[in-house]
């Protein structure tokens, strides 16, 4: 991601740090169920400007945390929440590729959740995460998928057309890599529109609140493309599946016994 895609994304998901179409009672449903002891050690893989990892750590005291992305926008004004909530000596922000990332111990939890892309898709994220995840551990992972086939407007828009599955063939992809499923949140229309409408309209107030700002015109030419696309292309189209998943045993090896 080039510097300005970094700057307005960052912008743009000013008063929606969760960068992905989820409320912020779902977000916090979903760390109380990953995170039930409350000094857990957390992985975010894109973390943007650590958000989940905030949250994770700011209400629970023992939770330490790694977030992990690319992005020197978000991670800058991450560090300094995270410095006024007075959290820096529980969660660091690391500036790399998260497909690289490696650490010295593994994860209670690890999330990635709207970041997919990142490694390729939702089967390279789950096998990044296996790597990351402790015994036991609990993986929050969120991913599009399509509602229903999308149509031209939608491939317009610049998705592919096998870029996601049906919801139940998404799941079943997750069943066959030896996940299980403990929790599953599929994000309403309201939340999609909710973050929809932050994205597209914190980058426009921005652009008009800033006219001298050299990357105005484009941070309104952005904010309008984007919403063109979501209005008229993918809207009721392309969903979002967050789930929390736990490894499955995977079967012992057979060894066959001959007789001499």
């Amino acid at each position: 991601m080039d510097r300005l895609r970094q700057k307005l994304s960052t912008i743009a998901h000013g008063d929606h740090p969760i960068a992905a179409p989820l409320h912020e009672s779902t977000v916090r449903h979903l760390l109380d169920l990953a995170l039930p002891h409350g000094d857990e050690r957390v992985l975010d893989l894109g973390c943007g400007e650590g958000a989940w990892l905030l949250r994770a750590a700011a209400e629970r005291p023992g939770v330490r945390a790694d977030g992990v992305d690319v992005s020197e926008s978000a991670l800058g004004l991450g560090r300094e929440r995270i410095a006024a909530a007075g959290l820096a000596d529980r969660v660091a922000l690391h500036q790399e590729d998260a497909t690289a990332y490696s650490a010295p111990h593994q994860y209670d939890a690890v999330l990635c959740v709207g970041a997919t892309h990142a490694f390729g898709g939702l089967l390279p994220t789950l096998e990044a995460a296996r790597k990351h995840l402790a015994p036991g551990g609990t993986l929050i992972v969120g991913d599009g998928f399509w509602e229903k086939a999308p149509g031209p407007e939608t491939l317009q828009a610049g998705f592919a057309e096998d870029e996601f599955m049906s919801l139940p063939n998404t799941v079943d992809q997750v069943l066959l890599d030896q996940w299980i499923p403990v929790h599953g949140h599929i994000s309403t229309l309201a939340e999609w529109d909710e973050y929809e409408w932050a994205w597209t309209g914190t980058l426009s107030r921005w652009a008009l609140d800033h006219a001298d700002d050299p990357d105005s015109a484009e941070a309104l030419r952005a904010a309008a493309q984007h919403r063109e696309e979501w209005l008229r292309g993918y809207r009721g189209t392309l969903g979002f599946l967050t789930m929390l998943l736990r490894q499955a045993a995977r079967p012992e090896p057979q060894h066959t016994l001959f007789r001499h």
